[in-house]
């Protein structure tokens, strides 16, 4: 019976990870690091190692926080300060139903990319999908056994991809430590990637489905850093693989002249360019599976943030979630195409992560939030500290270089 329930809980894990890495491989996650790469060629390669070290400060002081005391981030925020928690949940709410939207529309330009099928149906079909996970009597575990299996399906498509062009490795690794280009240029990036990885809602998506599990409080503390920490590496593994493969066609090398990508679609010409057809079809496939594991992961974790404020909402939360999906999926259907909206919301999520951060530093200081036995690591909230100071400094430098950079 024991064996049984380690087995349950690795699998809640493994789950709890994929899900907060695929919430963060959104369509925009793509098509970020699709204009990041081909503005900073090599150089993005720092950028994604600077945001990736920011990364997992969050998760582990965010993942301790909520899963030892056992709160979610609303509950944490209202202890810490009371109504904080409405404020913080509905910027979450709000700032995820902007994504969801996004996530919708980038559902429905993989299947276009892929199979040909129209974008209005691709809408309704992405959104049909998502719904048919919560419709199933155990809808976590449907819920986590899909990012698993689309998570993994991405990193081998890209992987492919990346055989086909042949990066410039050396490059890569030169400019990850020394980069070319402008601090000016990079400062945005970082923000955004910040922003795209562990704002918002995203990097509340794997510590609230762990509590939902159960594991949490301090016994448990070493199973909860292992899958934080575990989230941070898939997300990363697809970042980097995205950059490598997007890279061999915007540099020249052994095999190619360098190419410069269609500014509208930069990710999807990218791969057209360096596979030819097959890489657009690829394309669209990491596309589908990147939109269909957000917008589960999104619903989801948005949810989440209003169960504790209503006991309507948690006796009905799997409704709720189909509700949040078919509004993102009549939002997108009726708004069109918001290209920009869904890279400048990666960039807003950073704005948020200072508060939601310092929120949790705070708490974890308060024995009454954590327990009395629990001490938070002096290293975490040291650099937890310095990380909200970088991202509300970067926050505010970057909203207009952003505006242009988008534009």
């Amino acid at each position: 019976m024991k064996k049984n329930n380690n087995k349950k809980s690795a699998g809640v894990l493994i789950g709890a990870a994929f899900l907060m890495a695929t919430s963060a491989i959104g369509p925009g996650f793509l098509t970020q690091t699709g204009k990041f790469t081909d503005s900073l060629k090599g150089s993005f390669g720092f950028v994604i190692l600077v945001s990736v070290i920011l990364a997992a400060i969050v998760q582990l002081n965010v993942w301790r926080v909520l899963c030892v005391s056992g709160m979610r981030g609303q509950d944490v925020a209202n202890k810490v300060l009371p109504g904080l928690g409405y404020v913080i949940a509905f910027l979450v709410v709000a700032g995820g139903l902007v994504f969801n939207i996004g996530n919708v529309g980038g559902g429905a330009l993989g299947f276009n990319t892929l199979l040909g099928i129209p974008t209005m149906w691709g809408y309704f079909i992405a959104g049909a999908i998502a719904v048919i996970v919560f419709l199933f009597k155990n809808a976590l575990n449907a819920m986590d056994n899909l990012t698993k299996i689309l998570g993994g399906l991405m990193i081998v498509v890209i992987f492919i991809v990346i055989l086909i062009v042949q990066p410039p490795v050396g490059l890569a690794a030169k400019e990850t430590v020394v980069p070319s280009a402008s601090m000016k240029d990079i400062f945005p990036a970082i923000l955004t990637l910040l922003g795209g990885t562990v704002g918002g809602y995203i990097t509340f998506a794997g510590a609230h489905r762990l509590i939902d599990s159960g594991i949490t409080k301090k016994e448990n503390l070493s199973e909860i850093t292992k899958s934080s920490v575990m989230g941070i590496g898939i997300a990363t593994i697809v970042r980097i693989f995205m950059f490598l493969a997007v890279l061999g066609v915007v540099v020249e090398t052994a095999t190619s002249p360098a190419h410069a990508l269609d500014p509208s679609n930069p990710a999807a010409d990218a791969f057209l360019q360096g596979a030819g057809q097959i890489g657009y079809r690829f394309f669209g496939l990491v596309l589908l599976c990147a939109a269909i594991t957000s917008i589960v992961g999104c619903a989801y974790t948005s949810v989440s943030f209003l169960k504790t404020f209503s006991k309507t909402i948690e006796k009905n939360e799997k409704w709720f979630i189909v509700g949040f999906i078919v509004i993102s999926t009549v939002g997108m259907a009726l708004a069109g195409q918001p290209a920009v909206l869904l890279v400048l919301a990666g960039a807003l999520n950073g704005l948020i992560l200072p508060i939601t951060l310092g929120v949790c530093l705070i708490a974890s200081k308060k024995p009454s939030i954590m327990g009395e036995d629990y001490h938070h690591p002096t290293i975490l909230l040291i650099l937890g500290i310095i990380v909200v100071i970088v991202s509300a400094y970067l926050g505010i430098t970057s909203l207009g270089s952003l505006t242009a950079l988008f534009s």
